[in-house]
């Protein structure tokens, strides 16, 4: 399973950790994405999503049909 949000399309970052020596390795920073369950009006049904907690929040306050 890809770790990309459904709906904003948030993607894993890449960077660096940088220690204290200031020796650099490579690293990914992965956004936090949740399974939700999506109540569909028009289809009748409940559709599982994997979407960030970002998306989630705007969900719960402008609903599903300011997003798509």
């Amino acid at each position: 399973m890809s770790r990309v949000c459904k709906i904003t399309g948030k993607r894993p970052l890449t960077g660096n950790n940088v220690s204290h020596a200031n020796n650099r390795s490579k690293r990914k920073q992965y956004p936090n994405l949740q399974l939700k369950r999506i109540w569909l009006e028009d289809e009748k049904r409940w559709v599982k999503m994997r979407i960030s907690t970002k998306a989630i929040k705007t969900l719960d306050k402008k609903g599903l049909k300011s997003l798509v």
